[in-house]
């Protein structure tokens, strides 16, 4: 099954594993570069939500930071 998952600009492949490769850290699970099968769907579930989470935060601060509050 070949995936559908394509990024827009070919050079944010290497940060977006960065990120990945952080945000796996953070909640402590092992990921390696390349396949990681052998993540059961709760550790896969981790890293994607600290992704997401991270996101979520660096734009909260962005827009905060611009606001005329």
């Amino acid at each position: 099954m070949k995936s559908n998952n394509k990024l827009n600009v070919p050079q944010a492949r290497a940060a977006m594993d960065k990120f990945k490769m952080q945000a796996a850290s953070e909640v402590g699970v092992n990921l390696t570069d390349g396949y990681n099968g052998h993540l059961t769907s709760r550790e896969a579930g981790s890293v994607g939500g600290q992704m997401v989470k991270k996101m979520i935060e660096s734009y909260e601060n962005s827009i905060s930071g611009s606001s005329s509050h």
